[in-house]
């Protein structure tokens, strides 16, 4: 019974990460933060200010995953299932831009603009 509790034991102490990994990415995610606020207070706009919030969100989401969801310690077709479909989602919404902007052109051309 003992050797099977210290199996047990020593199967969580293994799991453990050391704190000191959080505490980096913590501070990575403050710095991440105070970034992204200060797009904001610098007064960015167009494509510039919504391109660098956008940057900033997809790298804190990207080390919450990966660390605090324990993602970067699974096992690679794991993750291609979480990456893959929000990718292809992109993709499709790219190409629906992309037709928009081709019906827009035509009604415009053909039937003298688009009200």
């Amino acid at each position: 019974m003992a050797h099977a509790e210290k199996q047990v034991a020593t199967a969580h102490v293994g799991q453990q990460h050391p704190i000191g990994l959080y505490l980096k990415i913590w501070a990575l995610l403050f710095i991440l933060s105070a970034l992204s606020y200060s797009v904001d207070f610098f007064q960015f706009e167009g494509v510039l200010r919504w391109g660098l919030i956008l940057i900033f969100m997809v790298l804190k989401a990207g080390l919450i995953i990966s660390v605090f969801m324990h993602m970067m310690w699974e096992r690679a077709a794991l993750i291609y299932i979480i990456i893959i479909p929000p990718f292809a989602i992109l993709v499709l919404v790219a190409f629906m831009a992309l037709e928009a902007n081709y019906v827009y052109l035509l009604r415009t051309i053909f039937l003298g603009g688009a009200d």
